[in-house]
């Protein structure tokens, strides 16, 4: 049983954000300490990608499991309540996502994807994001 209010679980879910997330300030401190430069939610492409490197062609999303059905614990969760408007709105997410994905490549823009799950391994992260962005 939900503990607030209708009224009150609206507002809290409006407030969520899809910009300056606490997983993507993360990301964008790490690769900024490491000397990268990047533009942010540049909305000339497909998916307004979190981080574009337009001289590299490249750009990363910052994904949370939970929206964006990555295969960890927290992505399988499904909320109780309501069950078949998240079950579509999750799909209907995922769905976007891989779209978005297709539609770049097509463009010639390499593509990766950081889950939120990932995050908590910064020494591997900043293996892999120094290797993505070296990687020609």
């Amino acid at each position: 049983m939900d503990i607030l209010t209708p009224e009150q679980r609206q507002r809290c879910m409006a407030s969520i954000s899809g910009k300056n997330t606490k997983p993507e300030l993360i990301v964008r401190k790490l690769l900024y300490s490491l000397g990268y430069r990047y533009r942010l939610h540049y909305a000339n492409l497909p998916g307004k990608p979190d981080l574009v490197f337009p001289g590299k062609r490249k750009v990363i999303f910052i994904h949370g499991c939970f929206w964006h059905r990555h295969d960890c614990r927290k992505g399988k969760s499904m909320p109780s309540k309501n069950f078949e408007f998240w079950q579509k709105k999750l799909a209907d997410n995922a769905s976007r996502d891989n779209r978005n994905i297709r539609e770049l490549k097509k463009l010639g823009w390499e593509v990766l994807v950081i889950w939120e799950c990932e995050i908590k391994d910064i020494e591997m992260l900043t293996i892999n994001l120094h290797s993505y962005l070296q990687a020609k």
